[in-house]
């Protein structure tokens, strides 16, 4: 696909953060989009600013409920009857940082419910009704290095939930191709052009009652403003979020199932893991800093 003028484009989580990148940069390539997203303020807020900058609309979603999700593929086929590209976005942090021992149960089912079950959901949702389209089109699966390709030590379940996103991605591109369809499917890796100023790091602020902590947070010492502070103050610049959807759409053009602005660091990590891993010996290469 090199032409996105006119697809229609589904984006979960899309009403900020690395989302609203993606969705600004599909509005100046002239898809259509909708913005599938579970805070209706910011979904309200998200469109007010992109009026006029081309057309797009919004549903509010919870993508750890299936029959939301099934809601907004039935609204996305209702208005326009196809979809060409589906970005599964959305994502929670998962509480903090935590020793593997010290999560809840809670909290894996928060963090699974939404980063694990909530790309399923969609893919079960739309790629049946994408395939009987029987048109060209991508599933991108947003996952993360933290987990793609290393877990931290103290991000344990958030590293976990990526690294099973990346995996099913992986089969979902060979059944895609095995089956013989026109659609394909591509892995996201967002990073390498700065801080990424996106809500996952307050992304508490959606979690469920029902899905509380069972017990207070024994390990939460790290406080998002002082990294982004320590990290500006050592020359790193906040991301440009357009210019990091852009990359993505850069990345389906020319057909990439992985794509990252740091594949080549990301190659070196994963070969000193594999050589890790022929010893039989823990592959983790880096310090167990989660931020460093």
């Amino acid at each position: 696909m090199q032409d996105f003028a006119g697809k229609v484009a589904v984006v979960t989580g899309g009403a900020s953060g690395i989302g609203e990148g993606l969705v600004q940069a599909l509005l100046e390539e002239r898809a259509k989009v909708v913005i599938a997203d579970i805070e209706q303020g910011v979904l309200d807020e998200t469109l007010a600013k992109l009026e006029g900058k081309g057309e797009v609309s919004g549903i509010v979603t919870d993508v750890s409920r299936p029959e939301s999700v099934e809601a907004c593929a039935q609204y996305v086929y209702d208005t326009y009857g196809v979809c060409h590209l589906l970005f599964n976005n959305a994502g929670v942090g998962g509480g903090g940082v935590a020793k593997p021992w010290n999560w809840t149960p809670n909290d894996w089912k928060w963090c699974f419910g939404v980063n694990v079950f909530g790309v399923g959901y969609c893919v079960a949702s739309f790629v049946p009704r994408m395939i009987a389209g029987g048109e060209e089109g991508w599933i991108v699966n947003t996952s993360s290095g933290d987990g793609g390709f290393q877990p931290l030590a103290d991000l344990g379940v958030y590293a976990s939930s990526k690294a099973a996103v990346s995996c099913f991605t992986e089969s979902l591109a060979n059944g895609l191709a095995h089956e013989g369809t026109r659609l394909r499917a591509a892995v996201f890796y967002p990073g390498g052009n700065g801080l990424l100023e996106t809500r996952l790091w307050n992304s508490g602020r959606n979690r469920p009652a029902e899905l509380a902590r069972e017990r207070p947070h024994v390990d939460q010492q790290w406080d998002y403003q002082e990294h982004k502070q320590a990290m500006m103050d050592s020359g790193v610049r906040v991301a440009d979020l357009s210019e990091l959807g852009h990359s993505l759409l850069q990345g389906l053009r020319d057909g990439k199932f992985i794509i990252s602005l740091t594949t080549a660091e990301s190659g070196d990590l994963m070969k000193k893991r594999a050589e890790k891993i022929a010893l039989g010996e823990l592959p983790t290469v880096r310090g167990d800093n989660p931020f460093e």
